[in-house]
């Protein structure tokens, strides 16, 4: 029976896998082919291209998915966990002790993945919704004027259905797409049948000829042919929700056989039918296929979409943990799924930036543009990451170092490389959202770091001032409090503005720091520490990784058994609110300071996001100069 059940269980996580970790990706047969062909990329649709660009294809999934993602890059997990933001922890933690000097320029590296991947997020749902719906103009060209403004509607709809969840609606996604990647595959099939020559291209010796003989224009679809590789890093960024095997499974059994039937049923199609080169994807079966595929391929689209507005979520949430942006309101959408989470700031946000795009570009030729940097850059940044990984916390030799990663740094190179030729054709639009995201994470990073050495000039070390004031104690009244204090600080300030504004001491003082490390998860057993500073006042640590959910008042409850028992009705948190001013000095540049104080000002205050009771918080406000 425990075989069986971790077959079934295999099964389902298997299932949910193919509904959220491939929608991206499965949806890219719907305009890579019609994009690659474009006629503004010079590439001429003739038998010995199309063999070309299908083995292109082909193999691009092979060697990147198969073998650097799904084989390679899925090892390197931290704790389960993974993401260019839980790999890039994994790296630093690697280095910090062998190879400290490589620490900045990989967390640069790490961050400016993650905000290539907040690019790929804002121009997969736009690109996604607008080539399914796009099939309307094949079955009737007079409907080309509605395709822009359904697509805004499907999507206010999608970005307005999540502060409600994917619970509900979830169940449905794994079916739907087994639904999706059947009929890619019977698509394929049927195609293939009527061309059986369109297998040659499964010799990568098609793909090498095409590089050869054309040059600078196979360079340039190259840029369009990584359109078919969109999602990979997708599957690494799920792995913590469904585990490696399920992963693993979905891929080498459902959607990489789909996917690999649909193109060369596309490209037999195109070999018999070179006319519907303008849209390949919804000729496949016909004239009547078209109205039922626009219904199914509008499905996956919203599921590839609500995929990545749902990662957006969990990296925004790693962010705010690593320091790296503000403190925003998150909302949970599950009561027993943690990882299900809604952020209305970043929600909105995102969603009147895919408009712009959708308006902006309106077709999905165009977005295509804009999507293979974001995905190529974020490509590039894991594959460098993995290196330090396996060199420096696998300890493997240099040369099978370089060996593993070195034929997958060399193709992303040239990915990216062919990508940067769209700079002004769609490019520079991630680019774009990639430096702004860029410059405020690292802006908030930096601002942190000044407030921090403002605080540390002036603090009082702790234990020299207990000592100093309990030979003349000030009065002791009845409960507990508690005073929050940041990692190697002094005496908190709200400590020294209650001493000095009401005289009196709790009869129990604890000191509380919230310490967040580069791992994804503390186990409960580990995650509190407690040291008796004399007096009846404590120091109270509190350990959490970056994906751990902070909850002060469940860490308290943990310390019952270290001996320091708390009573909620009893006990009052002293919080210093802090108002960052801008001064004259050698901080950072003047607008980075005022762009510093604003996010200081309108983030989250720490007791709603550490899930403090309300009514049990005291503020107390402090200025520090920046």
């Amino acid at each position: 029976m425990t075989e069986q059940h971790k077959k079934s269980s295999l099964a389902a996580l298997t299932l949910a896998a193919v509904g959220i970790v491939y929608g991206d990706i499965g949806t890219s047969p719907l305009y890579t082919l019609k994009t690659i062909f474009d006629p503004e990329h010079g590439l001429a649709l003739s038998e010995g291209n199309l063999l070309g660009i299908i083995s292109l294809i082909f193999w691009g999934l092979t060697i990147i998915v198969s073998l650097k993602y799904v084989t390679l890059v899925l090892r390197a997990d931290n704790r389960g966990e993974g993401g260019i933001m839980a790999l890039m922890a994994l790296a630093l933690n690697s280095v910090n002790k062998v190879a400290h000097g490589w620490h900045f320029p990989l967390m640069l590296l790490g961050v400016f993945g993650a905000t290539m991947f907040y690019g790929d997020s804002v121009i997969t749902p736009a690109i996604s919704v607008l080539g399914a719906i796009e099939g309307l103009e094949v079955a009737a060209p007079g409907l080309e004027q509605y395709i822009v403004p359904l697509t805004i509607i499907v999507l206010i709809a999608l970005y307005t259905m999540q502060r409600h969840g994917t619970a509900g609606i979830g169940r449905f996604f794994g079916p739907i797409m087994v639904i999706w990647f059947a009929a890619l595959a019977i698509m394929g099939v049927i195609n293939i049948v009527e061309a059986p020559q369109i297998l040659a291209a499964l010799s990568p010796h098609h793909a090498l000829r095409f590089m050869y003989e054309n040059r600078m224009i196979a360079f340039v679809a190259l840029g369009a042919v990584v359109l078919a590789l969109t999602g990979a890093e997708a599957l690494y960024a799920d792995m913590g929700h469904f585990g490696k095997k399920p992963i693993r499974a979905a891929w080498f059994m459902i959607v990489f056989p789909a996917l690999a039937l649909n193109y060369l049923g596309q490209g037999a199609l195109l070999l018999m039918h070179p006319d519907a080169v303008y849209n390949p994807f919804f000729h496949q079966l016909g004239e009547w296929s078209v109205y039922p595929l626009v219904v199914l391929s509008t499905m996956a689209a919203v599921i590839a979409s609500q995929a990545t507005i749902s990662g957006t979520f969990s990296m925004t949430k790693q962010a705010i943990a690593l320091g790296l942006l503000p403190r925003m309101r998150i909302l949970h959408t599950s009561a027993s799924e943690i990882g299900q989470i809604y952020i209305p700031a970043v929600n909105w946000l995102q969603l009147g930036v895919v408009l712009l795009a959708v308006v902006g570009f309106g077709s999905s030729d165009k977005l295509a543009g804009a999507y293979g940097i974001a995905v190529t850059a974020t490509m590039l940044a894991t594959t460098v990451l993995t290196f330090f990984v396996i060199r420096y916390r696998w300890h493997l030799p240099l040369a099978l170092c370089i060996a593993a990663t070195g034929l997958f740094l060399t193709l992303d190179v040239a990915l990216f490389s062919a990508s940067t030729l769209k700079l002004f054709h769609g490019g520079w639009f991630p680019l774009l959202l990639g430096v702004i995201l860029f410059t405020v994470m690292l802006t908030w990073k930096r601002g942190r770091q000044l407030v921090f050495e403002n605080l540390q000039k002036h603090a009082i070390p702790l234990e020299e001032f207990l000592s100093s004031l309990f030979v003349a104690p000030p009065t002791r009244v009845y409960g507990t409090a508690i005073f929050m204090r940041g990692e190697s600080d002094g005496v908190p300030h709200a400590l020294l503005h209650n001493l000095s504004h009401n005289k009196v001491l709790h009869e129990r003082v604890v000191f509380v720091t919230v310490h967040i490390i580069e791992e994804p998860y503390v186990p409960e057993a580990e995650q509190v520490k407690v040291t008796d500073l004399g007096h009846q006042c404590y120091q109270l640590n509190i350990y959490y990784g970056f994906k751990d959910e902070p909850d002060i008042p469940r860490a308290l409850q943990q310390c019952e058994c270290l001996g320091l028992p708390f009573e909620m009705m009893e006990t009052s948190f002293f919080i210093a609110r802090q108002t960052v001013i801008s001064a004259p000095g050698s901080g950072m540049a003047t607008w980075r300071e005022h762009l510093f104080v604003a996010m200081s000002r309108n983030a989250r205050g720490a007791a709603d996001y550490y899930q403090i009771p309300p009514n049990r918080v005291i503020e107390l406000g402090t200025q520090v100069e920046i």
